[in-house]
């Protein structure tokens, strides 16, 4: 066919697109891979499956947590990473224009070009897309002060499933036209539409930056830090948590030794024209329940950082990860931490916790033999009784990773029936023919 995308049906390149950083293996590989360049790729493919109703299952940079880019036999892949162009930065309105393969990390490179950053930063900013972010409503490290991706997305160009061209949202910060449907296709997983372009909030680089490290006897005692931080009005830009295995795991990998100082870690940045007097008033708390220390210069300060994204990596030396994502009001981290504790040792599964502690957002992360099944037996049991635990504090399946195909069996409980069903018929309205990502995220 003139004009249409590259496909493959090359089992390598079916290999490669079949599954995400989520520990689940499909069963079987999908029957090809279409390699979109352009959004006109993206619109050619859509047509021709919505023609032949062949299911379509949308993937950026494959670094998703839920399964929710996976892919089996009978279905296409739709690989968007090619579409990877910074099409415009708009320093004056503070804005970005990209297509969604960009990596995040590329992004904020391109923007501090101006003075401007892009504030959703996940641990893995260095090889996660844009497009995969708004498909899950990713987080970070820095969202408890500027939001999750939905707060940075201010309008979108998406392919619906027939091959039209739908537009939300606007370049201004304010706008309230109509119903929001930038926001309805923020976290939809991939399956309402596909991105090709959005337009993207950026925010002033902050004049100063201050940060502590901080260590604890236990996770509980970090976690009771954490909450006591927010409890001092202090917004952090980033407070992150890692438990004391986790940190064994990080020394292993990069040979440091913060395990020797402690039995978890807290690390707490504050920034802008205040950070370093609030900085004070955390150091003023934390002293109450551990150890701290100030980062001595900005090379200090970027070797905590690093050894907070390399956690997962670390981890992933260790056996096959699978990587829970339930959130909890900010004040009870110290009963989850402790609930988490319990489930690893009733259950035998190995649990390691690492946390978004500022906004009570926390990644249990089960390593398993690479033999192992995330989907049955212990396992999938002890995600469940995470999700249980996290329900019965008030709290939520997945604070920014998505349900993806590893959550849905708990999602009703917290949703409840009408939801599913509203949530459902906008499914199906935008997607009649039901080829869209299908069985994933509800």
């Amino acid at each position: 066919m003139s004009g249409f995308p590259s496909v493959s049906f090359l089992e390598a390149d079916r290999q490669r697109v079949s599954t995400d950083r989520s520990g689940f293996v499909p069963e079987s590989l999908p029957d090809g891979v279409v390699f979109a360049r352009t959004a006109d790729d993206v619109v050619a493919t859509l047509q021709l499956a919505t023609e032949h109703r062949i299911p379509v299952v949308p993937r950026g940079a494959g670094t998703g947590l839920a399964a929710a880019s996976s892919s089996r036999a009978g279905e296409l892949v739709l690989d968007v990473s090619g579409m990877n162009r910074i099409l415009r930065i708009d320093p004056r309105e503070q804005l970005a224009v990209v297509e969604p393969g960009v990596l995040n990390a590329d992004l904020n490179a391109a923007a501090a070009e101006y003075g401007l950053f892009y504030a959703p930063d996940p641990a893995s900013t260095a090889i996660c897309s844009i497009g995969g972010n708004i498909a899950t409503n990713a987080g970070g490290m820095r969202c408890a002060k500027y939001g999750v991706t939905r707060e940075s997305v201010l309008a979108l160009r998406v392919i619906l499933a027939d091959g039209r061209e739908l537009r939300t949202g606007r370049e201004t910060i304010k706008g309230v036209s109509g119903y929001d449907l930038n926001a309805l296709m923020i976290g939809s997983e991939g399956t309402l539409g596909v991105v090709v372009e959005a337009t993207l909030r950026l925010r002033p680089m902050p004049v100063h930056t201050a940060t502590v490290a901080a260590f604890f006897p236990d996770v509980t005692t970090a976690a009771q830090a954490a909450s006591a931080v927010i409890a001092a009005r202090i917004q952090p830009s980033v407070m992150e948590l890692m438990d004391g295995p986790t940190l064994e795991a990080v020394d292993m990998a990069m040979g440091t030794d913060y395990r020797s100082k402690g039995g978890a870690f807290l690390l707490v940045q504050t920034d802008g024209y205040g950070a370093f007097l609030e900085q004070d008033v955390v150091m003023e708390v934390l002293t109450t329940l551990g150890s701290c220390e100030k980062a001595v210069d900005d090379e200090h300060a970027a070797a905590l950082i690093t050894a907070r994204r390399e956690a997962i990596p670390s981890l992933e030396k260790l056996g096959r990860v699978s990587i829970g994502d339930i959130g909890v009001p900010r004040g009870r981290l110290a009963e989850v931490v402790s609930g988490l504790e319990e489930i690893s040792a009733r259950t035998g599964v190995r649990i390691f916790t690492i946390a978004h502690a500022s906004d009570g957002n926390l990644h249990p992360m089960i390593v398993l033999d690479p033999e192992d099944s995330v989907t049955t037996g212990p396992a999938k049991a002890a995600l469940g009784e995470m999700f249980h635990l996290a329900h019965r504090l008030g709290g939520t399946l997945t604070g920014e990773h998505g349900i993806g195909l590893l959550k849905r069996d708990w999602l009703e409980e917290e949703l409840g029936g009408v939801s599913l069903e509203i949530m459902n018929t906008i499914r199906t309205a935008l997607d009649p023919l039901g080829i869209l990502n299908p069985g994933k995220a509800l």
